[in-house]
């Protein structure tokens, strides 16, 4: 019988009540955990999984377990007095280590955090634990990196501690851009992200305002940060230099609200995907098959390597789980 697994994110209150939810606190527990759920599903916690395990001072290296918070990381470099400046590192970055490295989300300067990740452990679906880097491993490496823990769970991440002391130094705020709007008075308060070619950033808001004069919503602000590209990771959104766009609205509450914001999305991701544009693959709630195949050309590709890493395909997320029910609801 195969398992699906589920983690335990900050505030699941549900997963964390759940009989079924198994806590990890090493490697050991976290492998033996994954082999158990070759039997009967279960849940996993890796929220004690947050430790910090070596500091090399020489190398300017530090290995965390990877349910350690970004603020848990600031304070213990900076109490060994080995970089201070990480301290902005609570304010640019949030949630856990293990969760911003299973995304590839942007560091303090807009760059993705593969950059400033020199090696990650992780536990198979099979519960082998695999150590890897640019060198060893370096298919594993690329694929768990902004692999959303499909390809394994992330039990450590090594961070160099330099780059991301350059990264804090070199951070601008976000623009935020006023659209003169407050919450509908008798709706409710939405957010959507995308990712938007600069050169096209004004035709997009354009659009996004024509939009909203025709569906009757209420434009609150959008804020606009620069983004840098990467080529190392395998499921990579930064493909090139992205604005990304956080777009902040109000809609009417109504009995048809729930169909009305989703029919509302993805009229907005039409409008970015049309202009050359993208998101990221965990943050859009109800993007397409193809929406997500034109943006993520090697998505199939990925596929074919998580079902390798993992053919009972124990290890699961929402948007993966949406995805497959698509796929084969199209096919």
């Amino acid at each position: 019988m195969t398992a699906t697994l589920a983690f335990s994110r900050s505030g699941d209150l549900h997963t964390a009540r759940c009989p079924s939810t198994v806590l990890v606190r090493s490697a050991d527990e976290l492998r033996r955990a994954l082999r158990t759920a070759r039997d009967h599903a279960l849940h996993l916690d890796v929220s004690g999984l947050n430790r910090m395990l070596r500091l090399d001072g020489q190398r300017r290296l530090v290995e965390l377990q990877a349910a350690a918070s970004w603020s848990e990381v600031a304070a213990y470099v900076g109490e060994k007095g080995v970089a201070p400046a990480t301290a902005g590192l609570a304010g640019a970055l949030t949630g856990s280590v293990g969760e911003a490295v299973s995304e590839n989300a942007a560091g303090p300067d807009g760059a993705p955090l593969c950059a400033h990740v020199e090696a990650i452990t992780l536990v198979t679906a099979e519960g082998d634990v695999r150590r890897a880097d640019r060198h060893a491993n370096a298919d594993l490496f690329a694929l768990a990196i902004g692999g959303h823990d499909l390809i394994g769970v992330l039990y450590s991440v090594t961070l160099r501690i330099d780059s991301l002391s350059r990264a804090i130094n070199r951070a601008d705020p976000p623009v935020v851009l006023e659209m003169g709007h407050s919450v509908h008075p008798a709706g409710v308060a939405r957010k959507a992200e995308f990712l938007v070619a600069p050169e096209r950033l004004d035709d997009v808001l354009a659009s996004f305002r024509k939009l909203a004069t025709e569906r009757r919503i209420h434009l609150q602000s959008v804020s606009v940060r620069r983004l840098q590209p990467e080529h190392e990771t395998f499921l990579r959104w930064a493909t090139r230099e992205w604005a990304e766009v956080t777009l902040r609205y109000s809609m009417r509450q109504t009995l048809g609200a729930c169909v009305h914001a989703t029919e509302i999305e993805r009229l907005l991701l039409d409008i970015v995907v049309a202009s050359g544009g993208s998101f990221r693959i965990g943050a859009a709630q109800h993007p397409s098959v193809q929406q997500m195949e034109r943006c993520y050309p090697k998505l199939g590709a990925f596929i074919a390597e998580k079902k390798r890493y993992d053919p009972a395909e124990r290890l699961q997320n929402p948007w993966y789980r949406r995805l497959s029910a698509r796929r084969e609801g199209r096919d």
